[in-house]
């Protein structure tokens, strides 16, 4: 068996004191940058390995940040949440934290799961997903002084003081609706989530806005849903059903618009069968999700490893400067990502 590395070793080949080593591992803003570069190349090269169980002793932090991880979706809108999670994890390495993994199901399960995660391994903070109006988990976390950020807005409260990442919704639907619109279309549907939902309503206004800004109006032109390919399938159908004028639709969600393209896209017998003349609709999505891209549909493109390593930086910043840090926020643009069915 290999002889441990110890911190020794690791000063001794990196000719720097024992002091050096712990604060580039445990305070490394107090180390200069051309130290800690050769302090840490000399840690990864020696295999040198920190024993954090010593080390939360010592500094009081456990480096553990901990996420809900969602429970399996339809397969489509649940890789959203897999790519955060991944970005979340290569930058906590990065930055010298691990991420702790829970699952539960509505906001009463997940401050539960907050008191037996903070009880048993306690985390230094959280990263929340899928904020929504009337969040028990962030005023449970407040109250309780433990560093949080959040993947969303404080729908309920927009100057709650917290640190939040999100993206602009709106400005994706917008340049979507636009998109349709510099092609010629005029009658421009909308499928989305039942009002309430703060993403839902931010995804219908940016359609809304592109719409209005050239005098159309949205009246009879969209319709809400749970979000899965089949009633996104049965709403798509009820509006064209309504109004065969319609020639597009811009839906809040690649589900939402799996379930339009099955329509959009079915041979004239069927399409008949619900009482329209054959003619193709355009439909984009949103999310860039795999099967967007295995389809060929358009869709837009929320930039989730931005969003996954701004929340990390946010949290680490606020740990590091103490609970009195001021809050941060930041939204950030996504694309329209412009396939063949668009």
């Amino acid at each position: 068996m290999a002889e441990k590395v110890t911190i020794a070793d690791v000063a001794r080949a990196a000719g720097v004191s024992r002091q050096t080593v712990s604060n580039t591992l445990n305070t490394p803003e107090v180390v200069r940058a051309e130290t800690r570069r050769r302090v840490l190349d000399v840690v990864e090269e020696l295999g040198y390995r920190v024993n954090q169980a010593a080390r939360q002793m010592r500094t009081g932090r456990s480096r553990l940040i901990a996420a809900r991880i969602d429970p399996e979706q339809d397969g489509i809108n649940g890789s959203v949440g897999d790519r955060f999670l991944h970005g979340l994890t290569e930058t906590a390495a990065r930055e010298g934290y691990r991420v702790l993994l829970y699952t539960a199901d509505g906001d009463d399960a997940e401050t539960a799961a907050f008191d037996d995660l903070l009880g048993a391994y306690e985390p230094d903070a959280f990263v929340l997903m899928a904020t929504h109006h009337g969040d028990r988990r962030t005023s449970w976390l407040a109250e309780r002084g433990v560093p949080f950020v959040t993947f969303g807005r404080a729908w309920s409260d927009p100057a709650a003081p917290h640190c939040w990442v999100d993206v602009d919704g709106a400005a994706g639907t917008e340049a979507a609706t636009r998109h349709l619109l510099a092609q010629g279309h005029r009658r421009i549907g909308f499928l989305g989530w039942p009002e309430g939902s703060g993403v839902g309503d931010d995804r219908r206004e940016g359609w809304r806005r592109a719409l209005a800004e050239v005098g159309l109006g949205v009246t009879g032109l969209h319709r809400e849903t749970e979000d899965d390919v089949a009633p996104g399938e049965h709403a798509a159908r009820d509006l064209l059903d309504r109004d065969p004028g319609i020639t597009a639709l811009v839906c809040a969600s690649d589900s939402l618009a799996l379930g339009a393209l099955h329509v959009a896209r079915a041979p004239g017998p069927a399409w008949l069968a619900g009482g329209h003349s054959h003619r193709p609709v355009a439909v984009v999505g949103f999310d860039d999700t795999p099967v967007a891209k295995a389809i060929g549909l358009t869709s837009v493109r929320q930039p989730i490893a931005e969003v996954a390593s701004s929340c990390l930086r946010l949290l680490a910043t606020r740990l590091d400067g103490g609970a009195g840090a001021p809050p941060e926020y930041l939204l950030l643009p996504p694309s329209l990502v412009v396939r063949a069915s668009g």
